[in-house]
């Protein structure tokens, strides 16, 4: 009975903890905080795979010429890359010498939504 058992509980654990998972972002491009030229598009690469119609992400200007200002938003597509784990933001025109911000929101298997923020600098 030990022997059933123990490894039952195993693979029930190992479930559970994975049915607790959310999408971590693992990697961005540009990266958070770094100084590009001007990005044809920006990639956010995920933990898991994204749910297309519940992920997205806005990008906003937060500033110009080494002065805040009010978040202006960038007219920008989104989309989810064919490895379905990639949020790729691609905006409708070159962005301007400034400040961004992407602020990002995601949905996995799991269903729980998770949300974050990069800023980035375009030279």
């Amino acid at each position: 009975m030990r022997r059933i058992f123990l490894p039952a509980t195993l693979a029930l654990l190992g479930i559970a903890g994975a049915a607790q998972a959310h999408p971590k972002l693992l990697s961005a491009s540009p990266a958070a905080n770094a100084t590009v030229a001007k990005p044809a598009r920006i990639t956010l690469r995920f933990s898991e795979k994204l749910m297309p119609k519940f992920s997205g992400a806005d990008l906003v200007m937060t500033g110009h010429g080494g002065t805040e200002h009010a978040p202006m938003k960038v007219t920008a597509a989104t989309a989810i890359g064919g490895d379905g784990r990639t949020l790729v933001v691609t905006p409708k025109a070159p962005l301007a010498a400034g400040r961004y911000s992407v602020a990002w929101h995601v949905v996995s298997a799991d269903t729980h939504r998770v949300t974050g923020n990069i800023a980035f600098a375009v030279k």
